[in-house]
């Protein structure tokens, strides 16, 4: 989809429909730029909204047809909610909303004023909303169908009207972030939503090194013999009972840059998780394709950041695994020594994930972060806990409120767990150092303890628990069932605000 700006009046745009986005409440006399285009269609906008059949609740939608009164051949009406809840949220909500009802009317353009919208947000990020939220409502993974029947095509082109030509560089930088960010998210969905005997350890790292060649990003594969050789045992135990041979994914952004802030991103790969010897049961099995929505996103992270060229030395990590049941899988009670040193007895193989997030977070210290954040699918505690609405966070309280704004910028939300010291008493080990699970009590949280202790000395950490977030049955206006590429635009807007920041 061709993506632009321009100035140009609303009335004498040519397209195939204008999105109109109108609060809920709103009354005649219409103003601005909505008022001029109800009386170039002879005030039927207010009409509408006067006998109640458009009322602006939220992405509420109605076409109306111009019959050659303004250039463009239609509008499409649709609702922004309460004027006092408006964020860019809502706009992003509107956008994809607007363009999915165009692909439906088999439109080719699609047209947004931003002198109809309010004006609480600048030009830019007016932009980067709608161009987010377009691009993230029109995504679909159809790659592995043959027979797509009467599927309609996406609109050709998405246009901004700037209000002026001096907003419309700023229009235009708006634009294009808001692309970036959301085909990186799209991405991460892709690799979410291919199945497990085409999104291996192995295809997962040729995507980033594919994605490392397209952007710039320095990339290394460390293979199975190398981790070996470093140490890394947790993260091979897991890989032990799988034909695949494990994989770790390093990218870096400004690798060459020693003048700048260095932030870890370390995104939990399993591409498939059976629970190993301590096997799940088979009801629902299939959605453990999406165990490695953590890598998707540090890899979709990578991209957007190597894009916008963010400011920072960033480093993405992502151990990439299956957990298979076999003759030569690790079992319940053996013992397994880390790259930190510490020993780890297995008590459970189904807690695989933080086997593997530990290697990780001590090869992380290789890098010198002044800052380390881990997601991960990690545990069904975090559904129960948090439901639907916000991944659970737990680390260091400063980089935990960073995250916070973030997300409530994203709407991709977070909410913090305690990490008491009393914990860590649950993961004590007759025989090792501790284990690797602590019992059904707050299982989020132990998990996050046991990370807690692979993490490199003095370095800032956050633990982010996406369970049940990467992967929905549930469509939202941008992101439908599947793969939702959660954590990538939340780190996206934690860099850039970081980087902001530091700069």
């Amino acid at each position: 989809m061709e993506i632009k700006a321009r100035v140009e009046h609303i009335s004498t745009t040519e397209t195939d429909a204008i999105a109109l986005g109108l609060f809920d409440g709103l009354t005649p006399p219409l103003t601005g730029g909505v008022g001029e285009l109800d009386a170039a269609l002879d005030h039927e906008i207010g009409a509408l909204l006067d006998a109640g059949e458009f009322r602006g609740k939220t992405n509420e939608t109605l076409v109306l047809y111009t019959h050659g009164r303004i250039k463009a051949r239609r509008v499409i009406l649709v609702g922004l909610g309460k004027e006092e809840k408006a964020t860019l949220d809502r706009v992003r909500q509107a956008a994809a909303t607007a363009a999915i009802k165009a692909r439906d009317l088999g439109l080719a353009s699609l047209t947004f004023a931003l002198s109809s919208l309010p004006d609480f947000a600048s030009p830019a990020k007016l932009a980067e909303a709608i161009s987010e939220g377009a691009v993230l409502g029109l995504y679909r993974f159809g790659e592995l169908k043959t027979e797509r029947g009467e599927e309609r095509a996406d609109p050709a082109q998405l246009v901004i009207i700037a209000t002026d030509a001096a907003a419309l560089n700023e229009v235009e930088t708006g634009l294009q972030a808001g692309r970036v960010i959301a085909e990186s998210t799209a991405l991460a969905r892709d690799l979410v939503n291919r199945p497990s005997n085409v999104a291996t350890p192995s295809h997962i790292a040729r995507v980033a090194e594919e994605v490392a060649d397209a952007t710039g990003l320095a990339c290394r594969v460390l293979d199975k013999a190398t981790m070996e050789a470093l140490g890394m045992h947790l993260l091979l135990s897991v890989n032990q009972g799988g034909n695949e041979p494990a994989r770790m994914v390093v990218l870096e952004h400004n690798a060459d840059r020693e003048d700048l802030p260095t932030v870890a991103l370390v995104g939990k790969g399993i591409t498939f998780d059976t629970g190993g010897i301590s096997l799940k049961p088979g009801q629902g099995m299939e959605a453990m394709k999406g165990d490695m929505g953590g890598a998707a996103a540090v890899i979709g992270t990578l991209r957007a950041v190597a894009l916008l060229d963010l400011p920072l030395h960033v480093v993405g990590l992502t151990p990439l695994t299956e957990n298979m049941p076999d003759s030569l899988a690790t079992k319940p009670g053996d013992v397994v020594t880390s790259l930190k040193g510490l020993t780890v007895e297995i008590i459970n193989t189904d807690a695989e994930g933080r086997l593997i997030l530990a290697d990780a977070l001590t090869y992380a210290g290789e890098f010198a972060p002044d800052a380390i954040f881990d997601i991960a699918t990690l545990t069904g505690s975090r559904i129960i806990a948090l439901g639907d609405h916000a991944a659970a966070v737990l680390g260091d309280d400063a980089l935990i409120e960073h995250l916070r704004h973030a997300g409530e910028a994203t709407m991709e939300r977070v909410w913090p767990l305690p990490l008491f010291e009393e914990y860590g008493e649950q993961l004590k080990s007759d025989v090792a150092d501790l284990q690797n699970i602590g019992g059904r009590p707050a299982g989020t949280i132990t998990a996050g303890f046991f990370l807690s202790r692979f993490v490199p000395d003095e370095v800032p950490w956050v633990h982010i628990d996406i369970a049940g977030l990467g992967l929905t049955d549930k469509a939202r206006p941008y992101a439908p069932k599947g793969g939702t590429g959660f954590g990538v635009r939340l780190f996206v807007e934690a860099l850039r605000t970081w980087g902001a920041a530091n700069a």
